[in-house]
């Protein structure tokens, strides 16, 4: 799809994309915007020139903090929010556009926009979706010959995370206090950890909410599904390996995650449905899905050390995931919990099958034995303070590229 605003050739936000975040317009304050290039699209200005009337959406409607009324109002109506983007920005429908009033009252530079922090978030369920980073985690933890539990190979494996502590990027976060016992000490020590890492994570964003005791079938799954965005998943590794047993991870994972601004739509990332790995044994009948319900989404991570430029030190692809977004989210319902709209699924850990490809530094230091040696000549085994993590991600099919823009956080010293 052509565009009249110039898009750059590989950039995340053709006009086929149109995703949707929270961006503060100066002189306006916070509303739902897209992107298109290198352009924040103010959706409240559409509004108020009448694009959406036909729609029975106002510009009222997209004055909002956070996209979850506009989520709410179902994929019906905001598909044809989407389309109608794409009939404002499209070459084709030129003669009909008023393009000096969208340059003058609609169309704001990415590079001075303020995104926000995108969703209110009511929950938020973190998977172990990757078999690769499972038995990554089970060979350095337990026995290398039972890497996976038995019960990994049977069902989506989650816990409950904490939502309070969900930031958008370009949020500093500190390093995180608690308890850990240092190798040959008989007692726990208290103080800052000293093995701070990252998780290479989508999420997928609830779009639908369900009451108490209802269940979403694994057909309908997606029905239930707005959209997806990058997740980094902080852990301090050192905190967790104390206190993980018996019932999981607690404050080495609550202090803060980090999601991108943007959320990319199912409609957007359609033409890049792939199929996932063989699912072996066969799973049970509520977690049977047709048809390819993977996406070829490739990430990556890139560590910049302070001073220095920005280098890649994993390359990954949610193709890899071994239980789908369907599958979680009927097996995140079965038991009748119920969703609400905003709530946050993230992916878990998306590791590849080859070192390069792991999603942790955990994985990629393999537990601080095999340090990252970085370009400067320095070493990584962790995250130092002052360092900048940086999660990009993108779908491409030939010429077509879709992307989710950045996580961008850097480590702050423990207060």
């Amino acid at each position: 799809m052509e565009s009249w605003i110039k898009i750059e050739e590989n950039s995340d936000f053709p006009l086929e994309n149109i995703p949707f975040g929270i961006g503060n317009i100066p002189g306006s304050g916070p509303r739902i915007c897209t992107r298109i290039g290198d352009n924040v699209i103010d959706l409240a200005a559409l509004a108020r020139l009448g694009y959406f009337d036909d729609l029975g959406l106002k510009e009222k409607d997209f004055i909002q903090t956070v996209l979850n009324s506009f989520i709410a109002l179902g994929k019906s109506l905001t598909c044809k929010v989407r389309s109608r983007i794409q009939e404002c920005f499209s070459l084709a429908e030129k003669a009909v556009n008023d393009f000096p009033v969208f340059h003058e009252t609609a169309c704001f530079s990415a590079e001075t926009t303020e995104m926000l922090m995108p969703l209110r978030v009511g929950d938020y369920t973190d998977f172990y979706s990757s078999i690769e980073h499972a038995t990554n985690v089970g060979i350095m933890f337990r026995d290398p010959a039972n890497a996976l539990l038995p019960n990994w190979r049977h069902l989506p494996v989650a816990y409950h995370g904490r939502s309070s502590s969900i930031v958008v990027s370009g949020t500093g976060i500190h390093r995180p206090i608690g308890q850990t016992k240092p190798a040959g000490s008989e007692s726990p020590v208290f103080g800052s950890s000293k093995q701070l890492d990252f998780e290479l994570e989508t999420a997928f964003v609830i779009g639908k909410q369900t009451r108490l005791g209802e269940r979403v079938d694994v057909s309908q799954a997606e029905n239930y599904i707005f959209g997806l965005l990058l997740f980094n998943d902080l852990s301090a590794r050192d905190i967790q390996s104390w206190e993980y047993v018996p019932l999981g991870p607690f404050l080495s994972k609550n202090f803060a995650s980090v999601i991108s601004p943007w959320v990319v739509t199912l409609d957007a990332l359609e033409p890049f449905r792939t199929a996932g790995p063989k699912q072996d044994p066969e799973v049970l009948e509520y977690l049977k899905t047709e048809g390819d319900r993977n996406f070829d989404i490739s990430l990556e991570v890139l560590l910049q050390a302070p001073g220095k430029q920005e280098e890649t030190i994993c390359r990954s692809n949610f193709k890899y995931m071994y239980w789908n977004i369907c599958q979680q989210l009927a097996h995140h319902t079965v038991s009748g919990c119920n969703i609400r709209v905003g709530d946050l699924c993230a992916s878990g850990t998306i590791s590849g099958p080859d070192p390069g490809s792991y999603g942790s530094m955990l994985e990629l230091s393999w537990r601080g034995t095999k340090p990252i040696l970085l370009a400067d000549g320095s070493e990584r085994s962790f995250l130092n303070d002052s360092d900048t993590v940086i999660l990009r991600g993108y779908c491409r099919k030939g010429s077509l590229r879709i992307g989710f823009g950045e996580v961008r956080t850097t480590i702050l010293p423990a207060v």
